[in-house]
């Protein structure tokens, strides 16, 4: 996965701004790069169908169709919903190499992206992504 340095798109906002839409949990983790505890967000083992939006700009990012059961603890998907609906930046905090997974259209944190961790998924790779930092907008279906 390429590193994407573009600029934040048309949802870029201040920090007070943000502060002002978002929880306090919810700034954490999406204007922070925080974490929520594994097995604690609401997605983690949701199986409703629908589209997952990004919490602070409402962009769609992932559908149901592409989650799948980890057991990290965390939203999995192998894949986003479409291409450029996220950017990848290298992540080397905690002192371990990762490739964090950000909201393209708001400059979000949403979580990481793991490859090669053997998942029978059609990628190898799992998006593992904060609860917090999603909003499931459920289908008809």
């Amino acid at each position: 996965m390429p590193q994407t340095d573009a600029p934040a798109g048309p949802a870029a906002k201040t920090d007070e701004e943000w502060r002002r839409e978002l929880t306090p949990e919810e700034f954490q983790v999406l204007r922070r790069a925080g974490t929520e505890r594994p097995y604690t967000g609401e997605y983690w083992d949701t199986h409703q169908k629908g589209v997952y939006a990004c919490r602070a700009c409402g962009a769609e990012l992932f559908t149901s169709a592409e989650k799948f059961d980890s057991h990290c603890g965390w939203p999995s998907f192998w894949a986003p919903l479409a291409e450029g609906t996220v950017r990848y930046l290298h992540d080397t905090t905690l002192g371990m190499r990762r490739i964090e997974v950000r909201c393209a259209s708001c400059d979000s944190h949403l979580g990481h992206v793991f490859e090669g961790e053997g998942y029978a998924t059609p990628t190898d790779q799992r998006f593992c992504i904060n609860s917090i930092s999603l909003r499931l907008r459920p289908s008809d279906d």
